[in-house]
């Protein structure tokens, strides 16, 4: 069982920046690919960045251009770096650890961009 806890949501004005954290409770950390997602009211969960053990990083189409993941193995955490923010990014942002058939979630940090 891993648990992961997010931080760094808040309100935000459009156009700022804002980093996310995930903290994992592992010891085997650098094994999983670790994940952002979000979901907005009314709409699905989606996928913005993925990361894997090696480092690689991948994004949604539309979040490469603003949205940075990073990972540090040595502090079992994941980071999100959303810059240019748009009222359109409002969500429940979850981190999710995968390795293998297992899959944790934490329990969402919410980001709220508005004026």
């Amino acid at each position: 069982q891993v648990q992961l806890v997010e931080s760094g949501g808040g309100l935000m004005q459009p156009g700022g920046s804002l980093t996310l954290s995930c903290a994992a409770s592992t010891n085997i950390f650098d094994f999983y690919a670790m994940y952002w997602y979000r979901q907005a009211p009314g709409s699905q969960r989606e996928l913005v960045a993925g990361i894997t053990t090696g480092g690689a990083a991948n994004y949604a189409d539309s979040k490469k251009d603003r949205f940075t993941i990073s990972r540090d193995n040595t502090a079992n955490a994941v980071d999100m770096q959303m810059n240019n923010l748009m009222p359109e990014d409002t969500a429940v942002y979850y981190c999710k650890a995968r390795f293998g058939w297992f899959s944790y979630w934490g329990q969402g940090t919410q980001v709220t961009v508005s004026s």
